[in-house]
């Protein structure tokens, strides 16, 4: 065989390898613009009403990280039915729900004129108080069916101790259940941000009410 026929066979290879590349990149590229991006949605925009508290000194607290129920804790939106549980499609937090909820905390006490100030754990300022949430129950409960609006429902257990020497001042749970107008996601994200300004309002107003058990 000459060395003109030994090259013909590889340079055969070599084009049908290129043509098979080509092929196969074509395909990647043609999948991905096909898949439509999940919208993008946020809670804690909503306005945390607190009713006017006792007047007294300002105290300060040190919060804790909340602890989230670790399948609502992500980015994306938790829907439960009759006992089964299932993700919205298409729809995510613009950020995991556990760090939505934290700035919201944060917004809600820094709105709010009472007694009770949050403080972050590099201040210098001395905690009276140290706060601790524990997010039970953050989902979409389809109570009469998949087919109807659903009831978010947002439940926050509360925990506050005396930072000097850790006793236990109060113990509380908070809920707060709001149904959505329609079911839709358009719907269901107003009643997370409606339910979160319901249960944090009832948080704030707790910490400001236990004020006076600080000197007891």
């Amino acid at each position: 065989m000459s060395p003109m026929n030994r090259k013909a066979p590889r340079r055969v290879a070599k084009a049908v390898a290129a043509t098979a590349l080509a092929l196969s990149l074509s395909a990647c590229i043609s999948v991905f613009p096909e898949s439509e991006p999940a919208t993008l949605y946020r809670f804690g925009q909503a306005d945390v009403s607190v009713p006017k508290g006792p007047k007294g000194a300002v105290f300060s607290v040190l919060k804790a990280p909340t602890t989230f129920t670790r399948a609502s804790a992500g980015d994306r939106l938790l829907t439960s039915t009759r006992g089964e549980v299932a993700y919205i499609a298409d729809a995510r937090w613009v950020s995991p729900a556990f760090v939505l909820f934290e700035e919201a905390v944060a917004s809600a006490f820094q709105t709010d004129p009472g007694r009770a100030r949050l403080i972050g754990r590099g201040e210098i300022a001395k905690a009276d108080l140290v706060l601790r949430l524990e997010v039970q129950t953050f989902e979409a409960q389809y109570v009469n069916g998949p087919k109807s609006a659903p009831e978010v429902v947002v439940r926050v257990r509360g925990v506050l101790n005396r930072n000097q020497d850790r006793t236990l001042v109060s113990d509380q749970v908070f809920e707060a259940r709001v149904k959505a107008d329609d079911n839709r996601v358009s719907a269901i994200v107003p009643a997370y941000d409606q339910a979160v300004a319901q249960v944090l309002g009832e948080v704030v107003t707790w910490v400001n009410a236990t004020g006076p058990a600080i000197q007891n």
